[in-house]
């Protein structure tokens, strides 16, 4: 049986880099060197940080990505008519679904017949990826999504962006954060 072993790397930061990085440790917001460096990793593949032209243009897949305020969605969202939120959500996630295809290569819905849908492991790498775009502490548990802290605030239009997403039907069993959603 053969083992695998870590290569080691050696990391020279700039002296203003490693104070940084000590007041991190610190102040408990990092657990060590090894996790931040760990983390970073995950953040960069994740987000495919290669793909960012500098200075501020950031493409994921098809898509161009850009910073926005919670705010500022939400005075956008404030202008749908309420009946036509869901149906906005919907759009919103038809939009992402496109570009996590492209991005990512995984298509986050397999057909339209429940026997088609994501697997449960499936669903929750999409949920992930979400949730390192900033669209909340997403995750599935048994038949239900849980949306903590969701960017979209709009119960209405969460939820149309998430049966989008995930080829689902959700029924809104909360109002406030968390939300939780049964699968239908």
């Amino acid at each position: 049986m053969s083992e695998k072993t870590s290569k080691r790397t050696t990391v020279i930061l700039d002296e203003e880099d490693r104070e940084y990085l000590d007041n991190l440790i610190k102040e408990n917001k990092e657990r060590g060197i090894k996790s931040f460096i760990s983390k970073m990793f995950d953040v960069y593949r994740s987000m495919a940080i290669y793909d960012w032209k500098y200075p501020g243009e950031y493409y994921s897949g098809i898509s161009r990505v850009a910073f926005i305020h919670q705010e500022m969605l939400n005075i956008l969202s404030d202008l749908v008519p309420k009946e036509k939120r869901r149906e906005t959500g919907r759009k919103i996630g038809d939009a992402l679904r496109s570009s996590i295809i492209a991005s990512q290569n995984v298509d986050t819905k397999k057909g339209e017949e429940p026997s088609d849908m994501l697997k449960r492991e499936e669903q929750s790498d999409v949920l992930k990826h979400l949730r390192i775009l900033g669209y909340g502490n997403l995750f599935r548990r048994e038949n239900m999504i849980i949306a903590r802290n969701p960017f979209i605030a709009d119960v209405e239009q969460l939820q149309g962006f998430l049966e989008a997403i995930l080829g689902v039907n959700l029924k809104a069993r909360t109002n406030v954060s968390p939300i939780i959603f049964e699968i239908a």
